[in-house]
């Protein structure tokens, strides 16, 4: 069994974040970790190689700085790293985003595809399914239990206030939520490991069947209006009433105010 995912380079948003004049986010400037929900999906593949002895290779779109998340994935077991970067795919949104991963993926042998339901910095959940749209191939979204059946996965799939059983057969993608597991942690010998292993590099050229009129900014059809940091809140009213009662007469009068009961 062959599994690639799909991960991302993300800030920390703990650290705050830092925009380019176009409104993008300045990755460069900002401290970097793997994102949580696809931290998920790589626990998930590793999972699948303990068990069925599966390939997993990573890929990941960004700076150069992004290698970092690959070697913490070899770190932890993954096989191999994938890292496209290029200028002209910088400023992409999820369109060009999902075009660029799903040329680079079309280079490999899978059987599955695995990546995070949605990232930190954009909560856009979108980059998965539109990978698989891309390649043709079937996918089961908000992944929160997965195994294998044969030729086949069997996804408990999350959904409002139930879930759904599922089932797709392979070659197909699945989006992992955070909750679907506790990612392990990188093991000594994984970090040697992963400090001499040789990251496969792609750029532009090594894509394919993609148009670089969907590529990066410029191919990229949304646009950013506006971008900020979090917009700080006023000290607001401070009382001090002499007693719990006062102080749930006024909550309740306020409340009152405003209409909110």
């Amino acid at each position: 069994m062959k599994v690639v995912v799909c991960v991302k380079q993300v800030p920390d948003t703990k650290g705050g974040v830092s925009f380019n004049p176009d409104g993008t986010l300045n990755r460069a400037a900002m401290l970097a970790i793997m994102n949580p929900d696809d931290k998920a999906g790589l626990e998930a593949a590793l999972r699948l190689k303990d068990e069925y002895g599966a390939e997993v290779t990573v890929l990941t779109m960004g700076l150069p700085k992004a290698a970092d998340v690959l070697r913490e994935a070899i770190a932890m077991g993954a096989d191999k790293g994938i890292l496209v970067t290029d200028r002209v795919l910088g400023g992409a949104d999820t369109w060009a985003t999902s075009t660029t991963i799903a040329g680079a993926i079309r280079n490999l042998e899978y059987d599955l595809i695995i990546t995070g339901r949605q990232a930190i910095d954009g909560d856009t959940a979108q980059v998965g399914p539109q990978i698989a749209e891309h390649l043709g191939l079937p996918v089961i979204s908000y992944t929160q239990e997965l195994k294998i059946d044969g030729d086949k996965v069997i996804v408990k799939r999350q959904y409002d206030d139930r879930y759904h059983m599922i089932e797709a057969k392979m070659p197909c993608l699945v989006t992992a939520l955070a909750e679907l597991n506790e990612p392990r942690y990188m093991t000594p010998g994984g970090i040697f490991d992963a400090c001499k292993a040789e990251i496969t590099t792609w750029g532009r050229a090594d894509l394919k069947d993609v148009d670089d009129s969907n590529l990066g900014l410029k191919g990229s059809p949304t646009k950013i209006a506006k971008a900020s940091d979090k917009v700080r809140k006023g000290a607001g009213t401070k009382v001090t009433p002499d007693s719990p009662e006062e102080a749930a007469q006024y909550i309740t009068d306020r409340l009152l105010e405003k209409h909110v009961i």
